[in-house]
């Protein structure tokens, strides 16, 4: 498994798995993954989140790459 780079989204507002992913409550995983922020190139370790939208489970990682602005990752198979 890897994680892929889905969006990046200002807080309060980001579109994953078709909805504000702001409006759900996310519940960490303890795990964390290594990344790489898409336009700087650096590397950022971010934690592994779970949420359930519409009785359904989603699995993604998220951070911070600067001050409200949020990265989002989901895992491939």
């Amino acid at each position: 498994m890897t994680w892929q780079y889905e969006i990046t989204g200002i807080e309060g507002n980001a579109i994953l798995f078709d909805t504000n992913i702001f409006e759900y409550d996310w519940h960490e995983t303890g795990e964390y993954v290594s990344v790489t922020d898409p336009l700087y190139h650096q590397s950022c370790r971010f934690p592994i989140y779970v949420v359930y939208i519409n009785d359904e489970l989603h699995k993604f990682a998220a951070g911070e790459f600067s001050n409200n602005v949020w990265g989002f990752y989901l895992p491939k198979y």
